[in-house]
């Protein structure tokens, strides 16, 4: 199997093609865009930096996929990336959330990829670290007394005098293992290994998750490196704890897990995934524009400014360092059905040279989201209702009918696409999952007269319809 970021545009195409119907045009826009990527790491270094992403601006109503294809794109490549809505930003100088906080959370994914992975590599040599805290817990070694210290060195006076503990290394005792409490520690570690000793108790010294002194930082750069700091100079306090064996293991794994991973590594690697690898999507971006109908003090047209050298490329600060924004590749997307994309301001617009229309949904494209697709709702109802050991078909029919409603639906109230699939789904079934508890063994076909019963009066109803579907 090729690694995620070597795919080909064909391959990238068909993976999409499991989890999203139809948009062709989008999908072949991103798989170009996501290829460019590994063919500009195969050049020079200096041609490496003239070369910057194709942004892309995706134009379509609601409930078409436009969001669902970049999120399954960038689960595709293990890529960090975020997805903001261009309403909830404020032009500078006002109270809200500005523009660079898009970037700080990129790196906060980033952060998290490459976390979950450094915490994967040493997990077996943090396991077995675990097991022998656990073990030491479980038999004791016949404690011996520490020689007296006659005095305190600076520090130690100074956590003395601020009534803090001392640092980890001040507080251990020493022990004596003989042969016997030697064999029997083994015999404890094959037992937990094997997982015996699962659900028995045991107390343990863990460190404390201790409050934020400094309160919710929220966006503030400034609040948050001085937590940061706070954090890193605070001593860690340990408690007594009594938990399930299972539980113990989880939570010392976790802790031998901090002390293997360096965070300096992790944040370096992060910010170099961010940058290069980074996808921001950018909703709702026609919102912003002058002819929108978003009211308010908040100038649109500022916010564009705003987000203008981000998409250019530019730095931006973050707690883990500083990150360049070049490399970055942009998805913005919106309806456009009171402006057109001609209406961001001009640096903005040549700034997402690749645009591709996404299709209204058909009453087959509804069909084909119903059935094909991995996740698929047929597929996620049937699953929930087998739970209960309730099994449930659907007939072509059935299916066809669902469709059809989707389709008239948005044709005649809002057109939300798919997610009036959802709606559909829960009414139609609402009754069934309602009792499902109380009828195991049972077997149920859902048909076309099945649906007219539970919707047709509601179909039929243009209020009701308007209100319930």
């Amino acid at each position: 199997m090729k690694e995620q970021h070597n795919r080909t545009p064909r391959e990238i195409v068909k993976e999409l093609d499991r989890y999203i119907i139809g948009q062709d045009a989008a999908k072949k826009a991103i798989a170009v865009a996501l290829r460019n990527r590994y063919r500009r790491q195969q050049l020079d270094a200096d041609m490496q930096k003239e070369v910057t992403p194709k942004n892309i601006l995706m134009i379509g109503p609601t409930g078409v996929g436009k969001t669902e294809l970049t999120r399954r794109l960038a689960l595709l490549v293990e890529a960090p990336f975020v997805k903001v809505e261009a309403t909830k930003f404020t032009e500078v100088g006002y109270v809200g959330r500005d523009v660079e906080s898009m970037v700080r959370d990129l790196v906060e994914n980033a952060i998290q990829i490459v976390e979950k992975q450094k915490r994967g590599d040493v997990y077996a040599k943090a396991y077995e670290a675990a097991l022998q805290r656990l073990v030491k817990v479980m038999k004791p070694g016949i404690k011996k007394a520490k020689p007296k210290q006659e005095s305190m060195n600076d520090w130690q006076n100074m956590f003395k005098n601020l009534g803090m503990p001392l640092p980890e290394n001040q507080e251990e005792e020493t022990e004596e293992v003989t042969a016997e409490i030697a064999q029997s520690r083994a015999e404890i570690i094959e037992q937990l290994r094997k997982g015996l000793l699962n659900k028995r108790e045991v107390s343990i010294k863990v460190e404390e998750k201790q409050a934020n002194p400094l309160g919710g930082g929220g966006n503030n750069e400034q609040m948050m490196m001085l937590q940061s700091a706070f954090e890193s100079m605070t001593p860690k306090k340990k408690i007594q704890r009594t938990l399930l064996v299972e539980d113990a293991i989880e939570v010392l794994v976790q802790e031998e897990t901090d002390k293997l991973v360096n965070k300096d590594d992790i944040s370096q690697e992060a910010l170099k995934l961010a940058e290069t690898n980074g996808i921001i999507f950018i909703d709702e971006i026609d919102k912003i524009t002058s002819k929108s109908q978003n009211t308010g003090e908040v100038s649109r047209e500022g916010v564009q400014r705003d987000i203008l050298p981000i998409v250019e490329g530019s730095q931006v600060s973050t707690k883990y360092g500083t990150i360049q924004t070049d490399h970055i590749l942009f998805i913005a997307s919106g309806a456009f059905h009171v402006s057109k994309p001609s209406d961001l301001i001009p640096e903005l617009q040549g700034r997402f040279p690749i645009r591709v229309e996404l299709n209204d949904l058909t009453e087959d494209d509804f069909v084909r989201i119903l059935t094909e697709p991995n996740n698929a709702m047929l597929k996620q109802y049937i699953a929930l209702l087998a739970t209960e050991d309730v099994n449930i078909t659907f007939t072509q029919e059935a299916i066809r009918k669902m469709a059809v409603i989707a389709t008239e639906v948005n044709q005649e109230t809002d057109n939300i696409g798919a997610r009036r699939l959802h709606t559909i789904m829960e009414k139609l079934l609402e009754d069934l999952l309602f009792e499902a508890s109380e009828i195991p063994g049972t077997d149920i076909t859902i048909t076309e007269h099945y649906v007219d019963e539970k919707l047709e009066k509601i179909v039929e109803n243009k209020d009701l319809r308007r209100y319930i579907l």
